[in-house]
């Protein structure tokens, strides 16, 4: 029996894949070791393991002219193709979010707002990069710092930058501990960042409010931007959840288990 046969893992390993197999490996040790965003890199790096060995049943592969439906492909068609998970995950994330603090100092607004800037900024590199407008997109929601945005755009938009889209989103957001304190330290002084930041926790938030605020906000989605009412409806729905008041043991379940 040839070494081909008894062995077909490694006879078609490539240096290619034991570069992917390695930066798996030193997601999942950020993970563990350093606990960055565990969540998140632990999978990812499991996962950049799995799908990197030749003729894994993890992924779909042709052997003897015969086609094999990996694991990963099925979850990917059901759950990623579809965009079930991502709405899925908006749904905890919509459940997670406290906009109390936004009523208390409506003026916080214009920092959220100010940051989309960065997404317009890097649609217009990406375009003077060669990319269409659609794959440019696709790039710049990157920006939003939401791995599902990410994913539903791109998968309408450019469904060959999916993968890439994927990975960068999601390493962006579980790197930001590791990116974020040295640039805060390049661009504030010692005495900025001791600045306590004062809110105004006295000022109380009608549960009303709280209430009314996904539906409406829904509803003005519907009529302006009907293509994001799967995003924000799913995200508002999850709000919904967490502020009635009535299904408190499905908030717990959408912003833990979920």
């Amino acid at each position: 029996m040839e070494f081909n046969e008894l062995m077909p893992a490694i006879a078609g390993m490539t240096w290619q894949h034991l570069v992917m197999i390695a930066v798996g490996l030193t997601l999942i040790f950020l993970a563990v070791k350093k606990q960055y965003e565990p969540t998140l890199l632990l999978p990812m790096g499991f996962g950049a393991i799995l799908v990197n060995f030749p003729f894994s049943a993890v992924l779909t592969q042709v052997q003897g002219g015969e086609t094999i439906v990996g694991a990963l492909n099925v979850l990917f068609d059901a759950g990623i193709a579809t965009e079930l998970f991502p709405l899925l995950i908006f749904i905890a994330i919509g459940a997670m979010i406290d906009f109390s603090p936004l009523f208390q100092r409506p003026s916080l607004l214009l920092f959220g707002a100010a940051a989309q800037f960065g997404i317009f900024i890097t649609m217009i590199l990406a375009t003077l990069f060669g990319f269409d407008l659609k794959q440019a997109a696709s790039i710049g929601i990157i920006g939003a710092a939401d791995g599902p945005t990410s994913i539903i755009v791109a998968n309408q938009f450019a469904k060959d930058l999916l993968p890439a889209i994927s990975v960068a989103a999601y390493s962006y957001m579980a790197l930001v501990p590791i990116i974020q304190p040295p640039v805060i330290k390049l661009l504030t002084s010692k005495k900025e960042r001791q600045m306590h930041m004062k809110t105004n926790s006295n000022k109380k938030v009608s549960r009303t409010t709280l209430v009314l605020f996904p539906i409406v906000i829904t509803i003005l989605a519907g009529l302006i931007a009907p293509s994001s009412l799967a995003l924000i409806g799913f995200l508002m729905f999850g709000n919904l959840i967490r502020e009635c008041g009535v299904l408190n043991s499905l908030s717990q379940t959408a912003q833990k288990e979920l």
